[in-house]
């Protein structure tokens, strides 16, 4: 059977049904439904907002008066002795006088009570120790305080504050429409929906929230409902909402913060006027240089994600390692190397080799203990840290540790070789999907750090010609898997070479290519360099030099 709509059947206080913890949650309704056939009684409470069970056997409402009783009275006039006498006497310690309490119909009883108008016959009850309560007569009940008095249309601007008190504050203060949530900052967004037509006829809306965690949150919300119509108010300090203005007598502040009131964007639109004083700050310059050619198309910056690429075996851990080695020599930073492919042992004896000017990772090099030590000792290895990969390769393995590297070692630049040794060790089975989470991932990682990461990526094969090994020229599109390396790159650097050609200077000879540059845009050959197998560097040599040794 379908279950037929709720009914309300009474307005009660939270403490009638429930000990409540929180002062002021005293706003709860009970409610009936047909659910299956049966009845089913529940209750909610609109300060919390959500259901709540009850504990305790509901009792009457402390203070007992009847709807029409209550409509009954007229200002000042004296009833028996059990009925509250209301008063239009303003409420002096809130500053407000009976002017502005007469525009809104707000009444206070001889307990101290507040009695807000919400509609013909339709009451919100405010007493000293903040509790709520409704009088509902039967009347149609407005959804914002206020809203009856403020007619569509009739100011360019409605303010909308978090409680009423606040929006009578902002009345006494000179600003013509004023209205506020039903209640408070938890029914902001419910309120908005259900006042839609009503603030929507207004040219634009101003939200004037408490100046604490609740409001500011509510606000938000409530703005990116509204959207371009709405501008913020934001509190100066020490005034935590409108009242407290008025309490302090600052007029003139309300209301050049009311006319100063920012537009609206969310997080991450900004308009471009906050630009003005940014764009006049000095830009980026390079934390490092390559000490090539490679440096007239871009030299190395911060918060930089670098991808080199290149077919198997033609030497992009080299490459790596000459960079590593010239940023020990030239900069003062600490870096992070994480070699998938090879141990921290490998590596070491790598950079030690560029040092001695020999090949220390041959078992059969003619170096001495003394040689190794020096050469050990100039790298300076306490601004050297490793990742020993024995064991997960996982993403998200990856991305802790160059996130470890990077706060904990405080890291300016790290190295990845390679990417598609972590994406083969994914679980999902889905190269491409996994390259575009890890790319992702570190891309977010890049700009929370600031660091700057280099990362191999491999090459897919070429559907046609001749292969990497023989010397084919790189393209964007033959990065492995995903288009994501190349579009969350700042700077691609490709490298080929014909390891297979005969001739030995064209065999050890690497040439270097820009093929994506954010920096600058320039792309193309940047320049050509020679292994030499000896001291194991990597010498820039020219087009005069290449035909000279031909």
């Amino acid at each position: 059977m379908k279950n037929d709509r709720s009914e309300l059947l009474e307005n009660l206080s939270c403490a009638q049904i429930v000990d409540c913890s929180q002062a002021g949650s005293k706003n709860l309704a009970k409610y009936k439904k047909i659910v299956n056939g049966k009845v089913v009684i529940y209750y909610y409470c609109y300060k919390c907002n959500k259901p709540i069970k009850p504990t305790k056997k509901p009792t009457e409402a402390r203070q007992s008066v009847s709807t029409a009783e209550v409509l009954s009275m007229h200002p000042k006039t004296q009833k028996h002795a059990d009925e509250p006498v209301l008063s239009l006497e303003g409420i002096p310690d809130r500053n407000l006088t009976e002017e502005v309490c007469t525009k809104y119909g707000c009444y206070v009883d001889k307990k101290g009570s507040h009695w807000y108008k919400y509609g013909e016959n339709v009451w919100k009850v405010r007493d000293k120790n903040k509790n709520f309560r409704w009088i509902d007569g039967g009347g149609e009940k407005d959804v914002l305080f206020g809203q009856s008095k403020f007619t569509p249309q009739s100011s360019k601007v409605l303010l909308i504050t978090e409680g009423e008190i606040d929006a009578m504050s902002a009345y006494a203060m000179g600003i013509h429409a004023c209205v506020s949530l039903r209640d408070g900052a938890s029914s902001a967004v419910r309120s908005i929906k259900d006042a839609w037509e009503y603030i929507n006829s207004f040219e634009s809306v101003c939200l004037c929230f408490d100046n604490d965690p609740t409001g500011i949150k509510a606000q938000k919300q409530a703005a990116e409902l509204l959207g371009s119509k709405v501008k913020m108010m934001n509190l100066r300090e020490p005034f935590k909402d409108a009242n407290e203005y008025l309490m302090n007598r600052a007029f003139k502040h309300f209301k050049e913060d009311f006319w100063s009131s920012s537009v609206y964007f969310p997080d991450g639109i900004i308009s471009g006027v906050s630009l003005k004083d940014i764009v006049f700050e000095p830009l980026p310059k390079p934390i490092a240089h390559y000490g090539w050619s490679l440096d007239n198309m871009s030299p190395i910056f911060g918060q930089t994600l670098v991808t080199v690429c290149a077919g198997s075996g033609l030497g992009k851990s080299a490459f790596l390692k000459q960079i590593i080695y010239r940023l020990l020599k030239t900069t003062d930073y600490s870096l992070g190397l994480i070699f998938l492919e090879e141990a921290p042992k490998k590596t070491m004896l790598g950079l030690m080799s560029l040092s001695s000017n020999k090949n220390l990772c041959l078992a059969d090099a003619e170096a001495t203990d003394e040689e190794k030590k020096l050469a050990y000792e100039d790298l300076q290895p306490e601004r050297l840290y490793f990742y020993d990969s024995f064991g997960s390769n996982e993403i998200d393995t990856i991305v802790s540790k160059v996130r470890y590297l990077a706060k904990a070692c405080d890291c300016k630049v790290v190295f990845l070789d390679h990417v598609s040794i972590i994406v083969s060790d994914g679980s999902n089975g889905d190269e491409r999907k996994s390259i575009d989470e890890i790319c992702t991932k570190l891309r977010t990682l890049i700009q929370e750090t600031g660091i700057t990461l280099f990362m191999v990526s491999h090459l897919a094969r070429p559907t046609s010609g001749k292969g990497h090994e023989l010397g084919e020229q790189v393209q964007l599109s033959q990065l492995r898997g995903s288009h994501s390396i190349a579009q969350l790159s700042d700077l691609c650097i490709a490298l080929s070479r014909n390891c297979m050609a005969d001739d030995e200077v064209e065999k050890n000879t690497t040439v270097v290519r820009v093929l994506k540059n954010r920096y600058n845009g320039y792309t193309g050959k940047a320049c050509s360099l020679y292994y030499n197998k000896e001291t194991t560097k990597m010498e820039e040599v020219f087009e005069e030099d290449l035909e000279e040794a031909k």
